[in-house]
C-alpha cells in the first residue's frame, strides 16, 4: 500500500475544488501543537496549504460529521475517509443519515495512527514537537534540545494495533491505493476480561468507569450515536446529564450507550480515543460484537450499505433466548 504525502493529498483536494466537483472539504487542520489536530471544513486552496495536515495523529473520523454539513448545502463536500473511516460511512447511509449525492468520499492509505498518550508515558509531558523521521518519530521537549526516538509502531494506538481492514468499504477515489481486511486480533482483550470470575470482571468495570466524569465526548463522537435528543439530555427522561450519584448511575450512562450501538457499533475506537480518563470503552462494544458473531453469524457493521444487522433481522436459525445464556454471555 503506497504511503500518500500531505502534498499529494493538497494537490488533489485544490483540483476538485478548482473544477467545482465539490465546494468545500471535511479535513484535519493542524491545531497548536503537533499532536493536536482537529476536524475542520476548508473552503479553499490557500487554507488548505495553511492548515491542512495529513500524519500520525490524524484519527479523527470524519463520518457522523456528513449529517449536518450535507444539510447545511445542496454542493457536494469532500470527505477524507481512512479504510476505518469507511465503515461508520456505510452505517450511517444504511440508517439513511445523508444523502450520497451530496458526498466526495475520498479513501486515504492509512498505515496507523499515534497514540499521544501512549508518547508521554515514554517522554512525559512538556511536549513541544512531533516529527517523522521514517519509522520513527523524534519527540522534542521543553526540557532537552536534542529529540527522544521513538519508534512509531510502539505507540501505535490501540484499534491501530488490532485494525479489523486496510481496504476501503466505500470511496468515489482512492489516493495511496488499498489494502486488505485483516485477519485481526481485536477480541483478544475481550477475551480476557471473559476469562475472569464475576468478582473479578466487576472489580476491573468497576475501576475503569468509577473514573468517568460524564463529559459526553465518547457519545458526540461516536458515529453510531446521531439521536436528534439524547435521552441523557432530556430532563424528563430522570436520566439528564448529571455528576453519578451514585455506583448504579455511574455505570448505567455507559450500559445503555452500548445496548445502543449493538449491532451497529462498526468498532471505530472514537469512543476510546477521545476519552480524557482513558476508559477502554471500545471493550464493552466489542464484547457485544463477539456474541453476536457467535449467536448469530459473523456480521461486520458497515461492510456493506443496506444490509441489515441480526438484531434486526430474523431467520428461522437464530438462536433461541435460553440457548445465548451460557459460557459466551459473560
Amino acid at each position: 500500500m503506497q504511503k500518500i504525502s500531505r502534498f499529494d493529498i493538497i494537490n488533489r483536494l485544490k483540483d476538485l475544488l478548482a473544477d467545482g466537483n465539490v465546494d468545500r472539504v471535511l479535513g484535519w487542520k493542524k491545531g497548536e501543537f503537533r499532536y493536536d489536530v482537529t476536524p475542520h471544513v476548508f473552503t479553499s486552496a490557500q487554507e488548505l496549504e495553511a492548515d491542512f495536515v495529513w500524519g500520525d495523529f490524524c484519527g479523527a473520523n470524519f463520518s457522523k460529521y456528513l449529517i449536518k454539513e450535507t444539510a447545511k448545502s445542496d454542493k457536494k463536500v469532500a470527505v477524507l475517509l481512512k479504510p476505518c473511516d469507511t465503515y461508520s460511512f456505510n452505517q450511517l447511509l444504511t440508517e439513511h443519515r445523508f444523502d450520497r449525492e451530496k458526498v466526495y468520499a475520498v479513501g486515504v492509505a492509512c498505515d496507523g495512527m499515534a497514540d499521544i498518550f501512549k508518547i508521554k508515558k515514554i517522554t512525559g509531558d512538556g511536549i513541544s514537537d512531533i516529527k517523522e523521521n521514517g519509522e520513527d518519530l523524534d519527540v522534542y521537549t521543553i526540557y532537552d534540545e536534542k529529540p527522544v526516538k521513538i519508534k512509531k509502531t510502539d505507540v501505535l494506538s490501540e484499534r491501530c494495533l488490532s485494525c479489523k481492514s486496510k481496504k476501503h468499504a466505500a470511496y468515489d477515489e482512492l489516493l495511496g491505493g488499498d489494502g486488505d481486511v485483516l485477519d485481526s486480533n481485536r477480541f483478544d482483550e475481550v477475551a480476557k476480561i471473559e476469562a475472569m470470575t464475576e468478582e473479578e470482571r466487576y472489580a476491573f468495570w468497576q475501576g475503569e468507569l468509577s473514573r468517568c466524569i460524564r463529559c459526553n465526548a465518547c457519545r458526540d463522537v461516536c458515529p453510531a450515536c446521531t439521536c436528534e435528543k439524547c435521552v441523557f439530555d432530556n430532563p424528563n427522561s430522570g436520566m439528564e446529564n448529571k455528576s453519578p450519584a451514585n455506583e448504579f448511575e455511574e455505570k448505567l450512562f455507559h450500559i445503555i450507550r452500548a445496548f445502543h450501538v449493538a449491532g451497529r457499533c462498526t468498532d471505530c475506537g472514537e469512543c476510546s480515543r477521545v476519552c480524557p480518563q482513558r476508559i477502554p470503552l471500545h471493550l464493552l462494544n466489542r464484547k457485544f460484537i463477539k456474541d453476536i458473531n457467535a449467536f448469530y453469524g459473523e456480521y461486520q457493521a458497515g461492510e456493506v450499505v443496506g444490509s441489515r444487522a441480526p438484531l434486526v433481522d430474523f431467520d428461522k436459525e437464530d438462536v433461541e433466548p435460553k440457548n445465548a445464556v451460557g459460557k459466551e454471555d459473560k
